[in-house]
């Protein structure tokens, strides 16, 4: 019995085709891994089964209702997710952040009576629970995201999307989260999640769903999808595919690195507060070069460029940027082929004075839609909050705006 049915889905952002044509399918009680190089529309289409975004054509089903036309609170209910990205600026404490997750189950009057003891289970199978009382803002990334795991689990949704669980956590917490996962699974729910690491994604999963240039390249078990061929189409690399002498699982080896872009361009993403990790990352990745700042010194976005050589503008934290600071950045926007910001940091100290004397400039919400535009598609002013050229009359377009 399929519990999502996704039905030639198509999504276009403005003028750029992210998903073209989807079909596919995820069976109740299974954990699905949805593989694909940077770009290839993973997370716009978890973002379409959430009802976030809204299919130009097709339709999407859980459980044999149209997302589309479940009210927010009911779908809520049904199905929680868990983002690639993982900042929260308040300083909500980890238990609050959980807490979060019992809001469609909060009636208008009284009180949410199930809502306590779901929190504290949901603390206690994420191993959050001497974090409870910590604020948010300071515990690690790899510590963020279980939280973020953990608001799903207390949410009680059958059905669970997760987009990169594993990205940014060390070794031991990979394996802790996608065991968790896949006990969850084992109890009862239905998950589709991205992750990037092929190996893992054969282990835990009982099927692989690859995405490649927008539609379905292959669907199935692990030991079918996971071919040399398959894997050489879709992420352009060499490889060789065996059985993992221990799992017995396929496990692939890179025989060289992917080509870089075909067209590389200069890149420059202003500051925030560590939104852009995830877009430095995939635009690197696919060959741009990237330049970040003016950004705090510490910062994720600093040690994130650092870790990848990319040259950063960095000032001390709490401070504002002086001339000479201003100065470079402006040199760097000057110099970039694109400027980019989130859109949590549009307003964020210079930058609206730097996106206004780009020659051209994005504000983005996602890595993968940002790359795509980055890459040579051009964009409307109206993508629906994805990613979005910026208003040169100062103010930012809106999500919903038609101007």
């Amino acid at each position: 019995m399929t519990h999502i049915d996704l039905d030639d889905v198509h999504v276009s952002l403005g003028d750029l085709h992210v998903l073209r044509g989807v079909d596919a399918s995820v069976g109740e009680g299974n954990l699905v891994g949805l593989l694909g190089p940077n770009g290839a529309g993973k997370t716009t289409l978890l973002r379409t089964i959430a009802g976030i975004l809204d299919p130009t054509s097709g339709s999407v089903h859980l459980g044999g209702t149209d997302v589309h036309s479940l009210g927010s609170r009911e779908l809520s209910r049904r199905l929680a997710t868990v983002p690639q990205e993982t900042a929260i600026s308040f300083d909500f404490t980890v238990r609050d952040v959980v807490a979060m997750g019992r809001h469609p189950h909060r009636p208008r009057f009284g009180a949410d009576e199930d809502g306590p003891e779901a929190v504290e289970h949901a603390l206690e199978r994420t191993e959050l629970v001497d974090l409870a009382d910590r604020p948010i803002t300071e515990v690690s990334g790899g510590e963020r995201k279980r939280v973020l795991v953990a608001r799903a689990l207390a949410q009680d949704a059958r059905t669970l999307l997760l987009d990169e669980p594993t990205a940014g956590l060390d070794v031991n917490h990979q394996i802790r989260t996608l065991d968790l996962v896949r006990d969850l699974v084992d109890e009862g729910r239905t998950a589709l999640a991205a992750i990037h690491d092929l190996d893992l994604a054969a282990r835990y999963c009982d099927e692989l769903l690859v995405l490649s240039e927008g539609h379905v390249l292959a669907a199935g078990p692990p030991e079918a999808v996971l071919s040399e061929s398959t894997v050489s189409e879709a992420f352009d690399a060499r490889n060789a595919v065996a059985p993992n002498p221990v799992t017995g699982t396929p496990t692939v080896t890179p025989l060289s690195d992917p080509e870089t872009a075909a067209d590389p361009r200069r890149v420059h993403l202003l500051g925030g507060r560590g939104e852009g990790v995830a877009a430095l990352a995939s635009l690197v990745d696919a060959g741009h070069e990237v330049s970040v700042g003016p950004v705090p010194e510490g910062s994720r976005e600093a040690l994130a460029a650092d870790r990848r050589d990319c040259e950063t503008l960095e000032v001390p934290p709490f401070a504002r940027p002086g001339r000479a600071e201003l100065a470079r950045a402006r040199e760097a926007v000057d110099a970039a082929d694109v400027v980019a910001v989130h859109e949590d940091a549009v307003d964020l100290g210079p930058n609206p004075d730097l996106l206004r004397s780009a020659d051209r400039a994005f504000v983005f919400a996602d890595a993968e839609a940002l790359l795509a535009a980055v890459s040579g598609e051009e964009t409307s002013a109206n993508v629906d909050g994805a990613v979005r050229r910026f208003d040169d009359s100062a103010a930012v377009v809106s999500a919903n705006s038609d101007d």
